[in-house]
């Protein structure tokens, strides 16, 4: 009996040492592995996992299958802030994708999207409308339990969204003006009750 174990014993130690030996890690020795002590069995176990995988790099990087990745030498394309949906967003891009989404995708591509939604709107009331809408439809999700990703897209601050909504209107607007562009201000400003356009007169006044 103890000489199958001893038999057994070599050839783990033949084995790991051929594992290692390919990687250039030196096999542990004979001594060593009999004063190891039990505790240490999880450390080894982890410890050969680590050159396996890094056997395995190695070896696909000789073969080439990391040669010429998409992306490579070329800079990562990252958010100019800190946005915890980035992956949702660039996920969408890249797939184009439309239609229906389970809530928690659906409520994370409108919530990248709100900006460009908002900035349709003419008028502040409206800007409040869409940002209470986007609210209610977040709160709902989350009393929801149909399964799928959890919600966890954030309700927005109506004030926020429209103080944001004004300052991108004003940019915009200065931007018009200072490149020269005819009609600058038509679009992006409001029309105010009881006050027309000069020089247009209604046809009933027309003489």
């Amino acid at each position: 009996m103890s000489r199958e174990r001893d038999e057994s014993s070599q050839e783990r130690r033949l084995r790991e040492a051929a594992e290692t030996s390919a990687i250039g890690v030196p096999p542990s020795s004979p001594a060593a592995d009999d004063d190891l002590d039990q505790d240490d069995a999880p450390r080894q176990r982890i410890e050969q996992q680590t050159l396996w995988v890094d056997r395995q790099i190695r070896t696909a990087m000789a073969r080439g299958e990391f040669d010429n990745l998409p992306g490579a030498g070329k800079p990562l394309r990252l958010p100019d802030r800190h946005d915890p949906d980035w992956w949702v967003k660039g996920l969408i891009e890249r797939e184009k994708i439309t239609g229906v989404l389970p809530p928690a995708l659906g409520l994370r591509k409108e919530d990248a999207e709100l900006e460009a939604d908002l900035d349709r709107e003419a008028t502040e009331a409206g800007v409040r409308r869409a940002v209470d809408d986007f609210n209610r439809r977040v709160v709902e999700a989350r009393r929801q339990l149909l399964g799928g990703p959890p919600v966890v897209t954030r309700t927005r601050d109506p004030d926020t969204e429209v103080a944001a909504w004004h300052e991108r209107r004003r940019a915009r607007r200065a931007a018009r003006n200072q490149a020269g562009e005819p009609g600058a201000t038509d679009q992006e400003t409001e029309r105010r009750p009881g006050r027309r356009r000069p020089g247009r007169r209604r046809w009933w006044s027309r003489r």
